[in-house]
């Protein structure tokens, strides 16, 4: 059991990030894209596509995954990694909502700083 207390920082509403949608929060460690799937999921990713570095906040949500703007590569919401042939992934931050509002692992951040 880990015994570190994870710091969890507050990034704004749920209400925030449109549904099959994404909105973009700005970090010390560059733009974080938080996704709602149409079921509600939630999931958050540095918002850089691992081919080209497109904005993947700008791409379309289907399923768990969001398709790249630039050059259509499926990137895995639950994982950050390139689907099909393709390879690659992008880091995923931990986060959770708590009424109603979105939490990002601020240790997750840190680590994007290094």
């Amino acid at each position: 059991m880990n015994m570190m207390a994870q710091t969890w920082l507050d990034v704004g509403s749920i209400d925030d990030v449109p549904l099959r949608g994404a909105r973009v929060v700005a970090s010390p460690a560059g733009n974080i894209a938080i996704f709602k799937t149409a079921d509600g999921a939630f999931f958050a990713l540095r918002d850089k596509c691992p081919h080209k570095g497109g904005p993947l906040s700008q791409g379309i949500v289907h399923g768990r995954g969001v398709t790249c703007p630039l050059h259509n590569w499926v990137i895995s919401l639950e994982s950050g990694e390139a689907t099909g042939a393709d390879k690659g992934c992008t880091p995923k931050i931990p986060l959770k909502i708590e009424n109603g509002r979105v939490l990002l692992c601020g240790e997750a951040l840190a680590k994007l700083l290094v």
